[in-house]
């Protein structure tokens, strides 16, 4: 007796230092969270896990998807990583998907009411954070398998194993009537925990998702008491279908191994003892997987959920009391406005302005004046006022464009493909998108420069002219300053990037402006590299051959 009470004691004791310790590690997350709050996370980096959401998922209603091209082209993946403020590995990977699927104005546009209200709603926002909190595990990635990963067939002797639990309950029944047929359970146990871990080992990539199912099931639970949340979101039938799911969970555990508290280990150990003898986990589970089968759409729906509130929570992050960010204004015209425009990854990025009315843009200059930064910054912008719904700018103004790039091309020797054949079917297919009906917004970056430079001006010349029709914005950046005379009264604004040499040192100022480049510094430069006499007397007296 006296054993028995001296054991509940030391239980009870275990289970307030189990409290203490949670309600600690509350204090210590909450402190966190508002120490950072409006600040990048610290030492971020990129996993592959994070592009599964998105690489799994049809687009088929998007207005634009940004491609694999556009995300080299504008380090879209750096991009993420500084923007990623994001709780939980859903919201990660939600994310990751709202950066690459361009849905609608609409919808941007809403978006940006959710960011707002858990903006100015410090409480709530931290109480989420804090449920949100539960899903930052590795594990929490695999949520997305449920939703997209091939159907689970039952095993050929799934109806052997059926007999399996009758087998056990005969064998106990009989061994109270002779202790002899105990001996029958022992390897009855060892096939039947065979059967347990082998199945648990095929179906290893779920029993996470579904341990992180049950999580997001909760939280959603909770999120749905505040009345904002009921109305921003306008269909929660899906939490009727997931209510179902959650009652079937209530019978069936896939927990990992809770080390960290004696009391619950205790009790999981207890529980996989008796799943093991009547083979209660492996019959169930495969009744379950058909049942999650058939709702994947309202796990969808619920993976949508939470990443959407993680992703606003981010974005209001991203905003707080940040006065270089605005909120984008889209009009109907062919017309590009944005003033003090900057780089969200430059530190002391030198902000500029443009505005384009019915018209396209030729920006020259030197190499490191800033030219493919400015066209980058602006399609980077684009992009995120049309899915975050915020610009690095003062003031943003653009119809809902579709983004398409032209910047990092390369040789690829594996599939012998040179650098100006990778280039021609990539303004290909500019050509052929430029053709509908939608606003689009093409940057280009030294247009044709794998070819000679005669034939490079003039295919330049009629392919960026053929392209600034319609709803078409052309942004090109350009050393052949050839193509601005050919291209001033084609509707193309010119603008320029310029050098200085102060002191026998090279300088910029980072500053757009307007006219094409007058100026030829690329000699000098070699000059200040002191590069021999005779190389730059050679190549002064070439460039005076070339310019009469």
């Amino acid at each position: 007796m006296y054993q028995i009470l001296f054991l509940l004691i030391i239980l009870f004791i275990l289970y307030l230092i189990n409290v203490y310790k949670n309600k600690k590690k509350r204090k210590v997350f909450i402190n966190q969270i508002r120490e950072n709050w409006g600040l990048p996370k610290k030492n971020s980096s990129f996993s592959s896990n994070i592009r599964n959401y998105f690489l799994n998922t049809s687009y088929k209603n998007a207005f634009h998807v940004i491609t694999d091209r556009e995300m080299s082209d504008l380090d879209l993946e750096n991009l993420f990583i500084y923007l990623d403020r994001t709780t939980s590995a859903i919201g990660q990977q939600f994310l990751y998907y709202k950066l690459r699927v361009i849905s609608s104005q609409k919808i941007a546009e809403k978006f940006n009411t959710l960011v707002n209200y858990l903006n100015t709603h410090k409480i709530i926002r931290e109480q989420f954070q804090i449920a949100l909190h539960k899903l930052n595990t590795f594990e929490a990635y695999d949520l997305e398998k449920i939703i997209h990963h091939k159907i689970i067939h039952k095993p050929t002797l799934i109806k052997y194993y059926q007999i399996l639990p009758y087998l056990t309950i005969t064998t106990i029944i009989l061994g109270f009537l002779n202790p002899i047929f105990y001996l029958f359970f022992i390897p009855l146990f060892f096939i039947n925990m065979i059967i347990h871990y082998k199945t648990k080992e095929r179906i290893l990539f779920i029993i996470n998702s579904i341990d992180v199912l049950k999580k997001s099931i909760f939280i959603s639970h909770f999120f749905i008491k505040d009345e904002f949340i009921q109305t921003y979101f306008e269909d929660l039938s899906f939490m009727d279908d997931l209510k179902k799911i959650k009652n079937k969970m209530s019978f069936i555990g896939f927990e990992k191994i809770p080390i960290e508290d004696p009391i619950s280990l205790l009790i999981w150990l207890l529980i996989e003892i008796l799943k093991i003898s009547f083979t209660f986990e492996t019959l169930y589970f495969y009744h379950f997987i058909d049942f999650i089968n058939q709702n994947k759409k309202s796990i969808d729906k619920l993976f949508q959920f939470i990443g959407e509130i993680d992703t606003a929570i981010s974005t209001a992050s991203i905003k707080h009391n940040n006065e270089a960010i605005c909120s984008p204004k889209f009009i109907d015209t062919k017309k590009i406005k944005i003033e003090d425009l900057t780089h969200p990854l430059i530190v002391d990025c030198v902000p500029n302005s443009i505005e384009l009315d019915n018209s396209s843009m030729l920006l020259t200059g030197s190499n490191m004046s800033g030219k493919t930064t400015f066209i980058r910054s602006v399609a980077i912008n684009t992009i995120l006022a049309q899915t975050l719904n915020f610009c690095y700018a003062k003031s943003y103004m653009a119809p809902f464009i579709k983004v398409s790039s032209s910047i990092r091309i390369s040789d690829d020797l594996l599939e012998d493909t040179s650098y100006f054949f990778k280039e021609v079917t990539t303004i290909k297919e500019f050509i052929n998108t430029s053709q509908k009906n939608n606003f689009h917004l093409f940057i280009l970056d030294e247009i044709f420069k794998g070819t000679n430079t005669i034939e490079r001006i003039s295919a330049g010349k009629a392919i960026l002219s053929y392209l600034n029709s319609a709803n078409n914005i052309v942004m090109v950046s350009t050393h052949d300053i050839e193509l601005a005379d050919l291209l001033k009264n084609k509707k193309y604004n010119l603008y320029h990037f310029s050098e200085l040499i102060i002191e026998n040192k090279l300088s910029f100022d980072y500053k757009l402006k307007k006219g094409i480049l007058k100026t030829r510094n690329a000699i000098k430069v070699l000059e200040l590299h002191n590069y021999p006499e005779e190389i730059i007397e050679d190549a002064l007296i070439t460039t005076k051959r070339f310019l009469k």
